[in-house]
């Protein structure tokens, strides 16, 4: 009589939530290191968000798909509606990734991550504060540099940087 042994590997998987308008080297960060913590990480690109967006959700997620290029087989990317958690248990996700630049960020996120465990117990929410050299950068000020006509490099990829630059050159002929 043989024996089998059967194991089941059960992968973690996570999800990093945001509006990316647009992606910023900030996000990319989060999302390196995010990789060290889940097997497969899902970007969840928002469409019920309180922000007005400059780029609509197909695009963003198509920006945010072309920037998860070289991470294809780790990260996917989607768009979502609706409840985060709702979104998460869907998609077998174990764990919620945020990213927190600032003191201020904490008390909005703590506060999230806490109705999302009442709403959703077996999804965690993991935080990892920003690197010393990306703290500084946030979607609504680098769109406003763009569209003041400054300079973002550092601040984004050269794609996204075009996307903004046109963006904002095609308001200016308005």
């Amino acid at each position: 009589m043989g024996y089998h042994l059967a194991y089941y590997v059960v992968m973690k998987i996570g999800i990093y939530p945001g509006t990316f308008d647009p992606i910023t080297y900030g996000h990319m960060d989060i999302i390196k290191r995010s990789l060290k913590f889940v097997d497969r990480l899902i970007i969840a690109v928002a469409a019920d968000i309180p922000k007005t967006p400059i780029f609509s959700l197909d695009k963003r997620t198509e920006l945010v798909n072309l920037e998860m290029q070289p991470f294809q087989h780790r990260v996917e990317v989607r768009s979502f509606n609706g409840l985060l958690v709702n979104f998460a248990k869907e998609a077998g996700a174990s764990v919620i990734i945020r990213g927190l630049r600032a003191v201020s960020d904490y008390e909005y996120e703590f506060q999230m991550s806490c109705m999302n465990a009442r709403l959703c117990p077996d999804i965690e929410t993991l935080f990892l504060p920003a690197s010393e050299h990306t703290h500084f950068i946030a979607s609504r000020f680098v769109k406003e540099i763009a569209r003041l006509g400054g300079d973002i490099t550092g601040l984004v990829s050269p794609r996204i940087g075009q996307e903004l630059n046109s963006f904002y050159a095609d308001k200016k002929l308005l």
